[in-house]
């Protein structure tokens, strides 16, 4: 929607197209619908489609925590190859014979990684060793030494296996949290076959709880643009933040809030019961931003303050 200072505000779902990054996507967006507030909640590989939410206007300042939610994703992995990117766009670096590999072995070993796992980025990820990017060091040849981190792969479904053939197959569905890379997965499951694989195909199909039946593409974007029907298509960023309790600040308890002061947390309804972010949102409905609840669960102050429409006189003060 566009809120009181007729600027875009929300998360717009796009459908991002294979051969454009995420940058592209959000430099498109940005001149589509001249809002320079745009960013999205993952990045994407040039090569992978799916679900890329743009969080447009004041909901960028809520990035960081839809970005926090698990993805979910459908991947095509194949044996008995390994490329020095992990993927088939990669130079081959390493073929072996997996033609001995069974469905039950496959499935077996796929399913193993279901839970906390330890995980090493790959040499074309944007963690930074030593102030740089490991991308930008491979782009240089160079290959360093990477830390191990902790990961969880919240579910795995195997969806389909082609085994007794060259290079055996597997397609599989992965629910996942934040800075898992499934090229890496893919890359392991065959490591732990005892044969190199690669990631053959990947498509996001959910982040931050928004499917592809929410997305929009960047080709729609005009159409929907010059029929005023984009606003309907952007979602409220604090309905995606689910992983937040919420509770309802009352007068003068709300005014004060926004005013950046803490309140006794047994003024809100219900009272928080535990520490952390909760979502506030005044009597009528209206979305006040992220507040923490202190250690003891008595006071709360502000974090993230969303002004209501009516206290904005400009733009410039929106945030």
């Amino acid at each position: 929607m566009k809120d009181g200072s007729s600027t875009w505000e929300g998360v717009l779902a796009i459908w991002k197209p294979a051969g454009w990054t995420s940058h592209d996507v959000v430099a498109r967006a940005r001149r589509l619908l001249r809002e320079r507030r745009i960013g999205h909640t993952g990045t994407l590989d040039p090569s992978v489609t799916g679900v890329l939410p743009l969080c447009v206007g004041r909901a960028t300042r809520l990035v960081e925590y839809l970005q926090e939610a698990p993805k979910t994703y459908r991947a095509k992995l194949k044996f008995g190859i390994a490329t020095d990117t992990e993927d088939l766009d990669g130079e081959v670096i390493e073929r072996k014979d997996a033609t001995h590999l069974t469905e039950p072995m496959i499935r077996e070993s796929a399913l193993s990684f279901v839970g906390e796992i330890d995980q090493i980025p790959p040499m074309v990820s944007a963690v930074k060793v030593n102030g740089k990017r490991l991308y930008e060091l491979a782009r240089q040849g160079v290959t360093v030494e990477r830390q191990a981190r902790r990961i969880t792969i919240h579910r795995l479904e195997v969806e389909e296996v082609t085994a007794g053939v060259d290079e055996p197959e597997l397609a599989f569905t992965v629910t996942c949290s934040k800075g898992t890379y499934i090229r890496t997965l893919c890359a392991d499951i065959g490591r732990k076959l005892g044969v190199p694989a690669v990631m053959a195909e990947l498509v996001r199909t959910e982040s931050a709880g928004i499917g592809q039946e929410s997305c929009v593409t960047l080709e729609e974007i005009p159409e929907l643009l010059e029929q005023g029907e984009l606003g309907r298509r952007l979602l409220a960023a604090d309905k995606l933040l689910t992983q937040f309790p919420a509770a309802v600040a009352s007068e003068p308890e709300s005014r004060h809030l926004l005013q950046g002061k803490t309140v006794q947390a047994a003024k809100l309804q219900p009272p928080p019961d535990r520490r952390g972010l909760w979502k506030l949102y005044r009597s009528d409905g209206v979305f006040l931003g992220l507040f923490s609840v202190d250690e003891a669960a008595e006071r709360v102050r502000p974090v993230k303050v969303f002004h209501p429409s009516e206290d904005r006189p400009n733009d410039s003060q929106s945030d």
